[in-house]
């Protein structure tokens, strides 16, 4: 059953020129979900948020929020708000006269912008850095500040468009967190443009793979997770080996493999890396017909039983743990070793 508030794309197509950015994408977004949109740059993910914000121009097809075709609104009239990879904040205004900006922009009494300015302030943490000019912050608190701004015109749509990039590592798990509280606490849609397959995970009720301007592949993170449909969202997903099998191609995760001495085990071959990682070890192998697959153990399992490069090795899985994968999948393939062809 569809909501009043639904944001849905229709046909979604953007060229500049000669080149399709975004080619004939259609996808709904349920009113309240925390939506990311993932993968490799250039593949149509910042384009397709730009076009629901109405920075870029929809060549063809709509943006529909709430059953309104906004496409040809500009961003202040279509219940939309964006925060920005820079935050772009003003370095002369205030934390609170940031936040307020668009509000005076709609012509709001000082008096009340202000007070709705600290009010989400309070949301994010930063009342107490209300006066501070965007120099004398951090990099976190002026993503909060940056967050802050967005939401003060209750947007029924949030976009986020790499807001986690510019963080270090620790403060980037951090704000994670305080991401999906914000969005558990507001209700409202966010749609969040990351590169990142963990930050996807993390947050994301839906993710969107897109691949070469369309979508790959589109679902609850779960179930995309569990079940890639194709070699290229298995291993852009990571955690995946993507193996040809006798019936076809099939993605086992790296933790459903496991070292057998069994004799006619299906993958045999030999030890290429070892890489410890605390809680666990990363053994690659080359293994029949020259493919590289990757088996996590634990730390217990490989030192009780150690492996060294060079050194034979064959792997077994459980029937149910090799996902079979569709064929076909479009230009700008991952090869294993992390790079794309186009």
């Amino acid at each position: 059953m569809r909501s009043d508030l639904d944001l849905e794309l229709v046909g979604l197509t953007k060229r500049y020129g000669s080149t399709t950015a975004v080619d004939a994408i259609t996808h709904l977004f349920p009113a309240g979900t925390y939506a990311c949109l993932l993968g490799p740059s250039g593949c149509g993910k910042s384009s397709t948020l730009r076009m629901i914000a109405g920075h870029e121009s929809v060549t063809e097809g709509a943006v529909v929020l709430g059953g309104r075709d906004v496409s040809r609104l500009p961003p202040a009239r279509r219940g939309t708000a964006m925060m920005f990879q820079n935050y772009a904040l003003f370095p002369h205004l205030s934390v609170v006269d940031n936040v307020a900006f668009s509000l005076r922009m709609k012509h709001v009494a000082t008096s009340t912008r202000r007070a709705r300015a600290l009010e989400m302030l309070d949301l994010v943490d930063m009342t107490q850095l209300a006066e501070r000019l965007p120099a004398q912050l951090s990099g976190g608190q002026q993503q909060r500040v940056a967050l802050a701004r967005a939401l003060v015109t209750e947007p029924q749509v949030l976009l986020l468009d790499e807001p986690l990039s510019a963080l270090d590592p620790f403060l980037r798990v951090r704000m994670r967190g305080e991401l999906r509280r914000l969005q558990r606490e507001l209700g409202i849609t966010f749609v969040h443009v990351t590169h990142s397959q963990d930050e996807a995970l993390a947050l994301a009720d839906q993710i969107v793979v897109m691949n070469d301007a369309q979508i790959e592949q589109a679902g609850a993170a779960r179930d995309v997770f569990d079940a890639p449909a194709t070699a290229f969202v298995a291993r852009f997903l990571g955690s995946h080996n993507v193996v040809a099998l006798p019936d076809g191609m099939a993605a086992i995760r790296v933790d459903a493999l496991r070292v057998t001495d069994a004799p006619d085990a299906p993958l045999q071959g030999h030890v290429t890396g070892i890489e410890y990682q605390g809680t666990h070890v990363a053994l690659t192998a080359q293994v029949t017909g020259k493919q590289e697959v990757t088996v996590l153990l634990t730390d217990g399992d490989f030192f009780g039983a150690p492996k060294d490069a060079g050194e034979a090795i064959s792997f077994v899985w459980e029937a149910a743990a090799a996902h079979p994968l569709r064929g076909g999948g479009r230009t700008n393939q991952m090869k294993p070793n992390g790079e794309y062809t186009t």
